[in-house]
């Protein structure tokens, strides 16, 4: 995948974080290494390992985040992956930040 359709995909994932969709549109406007090299730095501050995201859901922060019972659907996904192998979230914003971190 090219990296513009990278930095796309980072601005339609509903759950990156502002700063990484910043960094993302800073490359789609200005194609060259020195803001790739910010996404790609960006992209492995945001990305988040599947324990913290286990840990995260078990919060009280998620359960009023997103309700009761999204976070314990979330809790389960994300135990489940992580049961199967999985290191980091899949969450549309990690998916793309692993997408990046990998065409580097």
């Amino acid at each position: 995948m090219d990296r513009l359709t990278l930095a796309n995909n980072v601005l339609s994932a509903v759950s990156a974080c502002p700063e990484f969709k910043a960094a993302a549109k800073a490359y789609i406007d200005a194609p060259a290494d020195d803001s790739w090299a910010a996404l790609v730095a960006e992209a492995k501050e945001d990305i988040s390992p599947i324990e913290g995201t286990v840990e995260f859901f078990k919060t009280d922060m998620a359960k009023q985040i997103f309700g009761a019972e999204l976070a314990a659907e979330k809790l389960a996904h994300a135990e489940k992956i992580m049961a199967e192998g999985a290191i980091y979230c899949d969450c549309p914003g990690c998916t793309a930040a692993l997408a990046i971190i990998n065409a580097e």
